[in-house]
This record gives C-alpha cells, structure tokens and sequence, in this order.
C-alpha cells in the first residue's frame, strides 16, 4: 500500500501537467464483446465480456518516453525510487540523449509496470486489463477472431522463435482487423491486472524474466492450450514483480470511454 501510495504521488505530478504536455497519440474505439479466454475460469465457462474501450494503435516508443522523461526527472534512472524499478530499469538508457530517427520509433522497453502506469496516467488513460489485451491480439488483418487459423498462428509463433537480444523493430506494422498495430512481433506488452494470470508461484523468483521467452509454463490452467504464443504471454507476465523490466518489454496505454479526451 505505502509503495501505491508514493505512486499516487507521481503520477499525480505528472497528471498535473500531463494535459498541456502529451503529445497526441492514435488510440481507436474497440467494441465490446464476448470471447472465449485461455484465462477464463471454470464458472465463467471459458468466456470473458469485455467492455467498449479505447486503445493506442501503436505500443509507446522509445521517443515518447524520452519526452516523458524529460517532463518528470523523477522516473529517470538516477532519480526513480527504488520501490518503483529494478535494477534493470531503462539500462543503459541516457535521457535527453540524441536518438536516432529509428531508434526514437522503436518501442520502449526495460520500462517497469509502475513506469510505465505513470506514463499512461499522463495521457489520460491507463494500462489495458489481460482481457482486453488478448481480446484484441486475436484479431489477423481480415478477422477479429483469428485463433483457429493455422497460417496465422504460425507466423506469431515465428517471432517467438527469435533470439531476445534483437532489437525489436519500429512500431507501424500493418493494422489488424481493429486498426491496432504490433500486437505480435515486436514487444511483449505490460498489462494492468499481470499478476492476476494464473501460474505456479514458484515461477516468481526467476532472476532473468527474458528466459522465460522459451520456458515451458506447464503450471497455467489454460483453456486452448493450442495457442501457444498467448500460453508464452501468460507465462512471462504472471512471472513479473511490477518492479521488474526485460530488453523485450513494453507497453501500450488504453482508455474508457468515459475517460477519453
């Protein structure tokens, strides 16, 4: 509580002035629905509802969270408190520091949950919920539900295959069935309710959350188990401390309706 706490007070200086100072990034409205989840629990009958919502097409780039820190010094490396970031955070990160047109388009990573729910808090929004994150990682070009088709699946699952020391790629793929793009093949993404995910605890004290990109995660209750990239997502998430961070995370932010400028 007294770590939320001091969160509140972060975010809220970055609320303060987060209005005059955000820049004017694409969110587009997602209709609600109702889908099968891997996630869903057995009274639910494998099905979750999820509400209209609002989501950023794109995950948020390393230019954008260099503004951001630039704006509030107080979640640069040097400054951030440590029950807010690992180790790990922003390594090697210098900010205010000339980044390439490429690099500044490339998504952020090594960015903690804590961090990264600031960041969204300043664009009036907040972190997408599991259930709407997979409800929209499910959609191909051509459907909003594509699981069952096999040539889709096997193209996600080919970035799963690549070594995690590559630098992911500028955001702006090609949109899916919403309008949403880099869902897959560019970064995992931090979730709001991440430590929710079921998974054996034991899986909390890994040392290097990057390993668990080809780990096994036997121990999750998973309805489809068929579809493995979104087993790998639970995996590693459920995985995660809030403090932590990985050279192949990042985020993107979503909002209510009710909320949305």
């Amino acid at each position: 509580m007294k770590r939320l706490a001091g969160l509140g007070v972060l975010i809220g200086a970055c609320v303060a002035l987060g209005a005059q100072a955000q820049q004017a990034a694409e969110y587009v409205a997602i209709p609600g629905g109702t889908f099968p989840s891997v996630v869903a629990n057995d009274a639910s009958q494998g099905l979750a509802t999820v509400d209209g919502f609002m989501l950023r097409t794109m995950p948020v780039t390393q230019g954008e969270f260099d503004a951001f820190l630039r704006r509030y010094p107080q979640w640069q490396p040097a400054t951030v408190p440590v029950v807010f970031a690992g180790d790990g955070y922003l390594a090697g990160w210098k900010p205010g520091s000339f980044l390439s047109p490429t690099d500044a388009k490339r998504p952020v990573t090594r960015v903690s949950w804590f961090a990264a729910k600031a960041f969204c808090e300043e664009e009036q929004a907040r972190l997408p919920t599991w259930n709407e994150w997979e409800y929209v990682a499910a959609a191909s070009a051509t459907q909003r539900d594509a699981r069952g088709d096999e040539h889709w699946r096997a193209e996600i699952l080919a970035w799963y295959a690549r070594p995690a020391t590559e630098l992911p790629p500028p955001v702006g793929g090609a949109p899916n069935a919403y309008g949403v793009r880099d869902m897959h093949a560019v970064v995992w993404e931090w979730v709001d309710d991440f430590n929710a995910l079921l998974v054996d605890a034991d899986s909390r004290s890994g040392s290097d959350p990057d390993k668990l990109k080809f780990c096994g995660a036997g121990a999750i209750n998973l309805k489809d188990r068929q579809n493995y990239a979104i087993l790998m997502r639970v995996a590693l998430l459920s995985s995660l401390r809030a403090t932590d961070s990985t050279s192949s995370l990042g985020f993107r932010c979503a909002r209510s309706p009710a909320s949305s400028p």
